[in-house]
């Protein structure tokens, strides 16, 4: 027992002593691991702030619709370039009614219709912006934790071959090897478990606020239909 804790004690099991001891595949398949976990959280991290910056944009627009201004005022307002989704998706429909009138002030026959499908196209235009790059993360926490076994198998698979060669299965032939191996799998978990969390709560939020835009779309046109009516 005390030449086994004196071995383990001049062994070095810091992180990067493992990684400088590894093979070159276990190394390659370690910076591939630890690029791709760098490269989930600076996705995530522009999520978060691109989804609340839409839930913002959400609110804030919501307020001023319902606020009593009309709303050839408020198109006018927001002009030819509209900031957020909710004023983006108000413009293609309030676009599509000004260009739905003849030279008399009169509807063109289908305006409704066209009303409905440009704002159901801007509001699929909004929805792949909040869900573009989360490819990304469902790939990298449906395969990263496969890549770190792959290390873990190699690294393993080195480790009895060194046991082999040398003919010794004390402590200090084995451990290093395994530890190796293990920092693999330990690295595609760590990859792949905030990937798979926060893809599957940008999904969530995705469709939350998709189905509040489609909710606007469904009051706005029916607030133009009766004015159609109306007229």
């Amino acid at each position: 027992m005390e030449q086994l804790a004196n071995a383990g004690q001049q062994i070095d099991f810091s992180l990067i002593a493992l990684f400088m001891r590894a093979s070159l595949t276990v190394k390659i398949v370690m910076v591939l691991l630890l690029f791709a976990s760098f490269w989930s959280w600076a996705l995530i991290i522009q999520k978060i702030l691109k989804f609340t910056a839409a839930r913002a944009d959400a609110a804030k627009f919501d307020r001023t619709f319902w606020s009593g201004e009309p709303l050839d005022d408020l198109y006018d307002r927001i002009g030819t370039t509209p900031r957020g989704a909710p004023e983006r998706i108000f413009s293609a429909g309030m676009g599509e009614w000004r260009k739905s009138q003849d030279d008399a002030g009169l509807m063109i026959p289908g305006t409704q219709s066209r009303i409905d499908r440009s704002m159901n196209v801007a509001i699929g235009r909004e929805e792949a912006r909040l869900t573009r790059g989360l490819s990304w993360l469902a790939t990298i926490g449906s395969t990263a934790p496969f890549i770190g076994l792959f290390g873990t198998v190699w690294g393993i698979k080195t480790a009895f071959e060194q046991i082999a060669i040398s003919q010794d299965t004390s402590f200090a032939v084995v451990a290093p090897g395994i530890a190796e191996a293990l920092l693999a799998t330990a690295l595609g978990l760590l990859a792949a478990i905030p990937a798979v969390i926060f893809y599957n709560k940008f999904i969530a939020d995705a469709d939350r606020l998709g189905a509040n835009y489609e909710n606007f779309a469904d009051e706005f046109s029916t607030i133009l239909s009766r004015q159609l009516n109306e007229g």
